[in-house]
């Protein structure tokens, strides 16, 4: 999954999950969420194959009222409607990263946690360390087929 590539049907699966608006643009794919009970605006934007360095990579940058983040190199996602959030990945062999992005215009980033962990026993872990295995255990799957296993 090295050159992994969003499609239309991907952005159309994610703004369904989200429930937001899409926007395509020259350079990249913007996704807008409102949640006015919250208060939250949030908009993210998809860029594939975009320069980082001296490789290539998808990069997604989200942007809200206090925060900007950005996740590099995302090599697969999953879009649970049951959750109402899509989860961006980022995996390498010996880590992972992820972004959860949720309808409600939220937005949490996990990174560089020990693929170890992701299949790990929660109860054994600390409360700090459970809280990023269990938001990136739905991924595993995923990491396992990105890294070939």
């Amino acid at each position: 999954m090295e050159n992994f590539i969003l499609t239309k049907d991907d952005f159309k699966k994610i703004s369904d999950v989200l429930e937001c608006e899409v926007v395509e643009r020259a350079d990249c794919t913007r996704f807008l969420l409102v949640n006015e009970e919250e208060g939250r605006k949030l908009t993210f934007e998809i860029y594939q194959d975009m320069e980082i360095g001296d490789k290539k990579g998808n990069l997604i940058t989200v942007y809200t009222g206090n925060t900007h983040v950005q996740l590099h190199f995302v090599n697969g996602y999953i879009a649970s409607e049951s959750l109402g959030e899509v989860l961006f990945v980022s995996a390498k062999e010996t880590a992972v990263s992820g972004m959860v992005i949720a309808k409600e215009a939220a937005c949490n980033i996990y990174a560089n946690v020990d693929n170890k962990v992701i299949s790990g026993d929660f109860t054994a872990m600390a409360p700090e360390v459970m809280i990023s295995s269990i938001a990136l255990s739905i991924a595993e799957p995923l990491v396992q087929k990105i890294m070939g296993k």
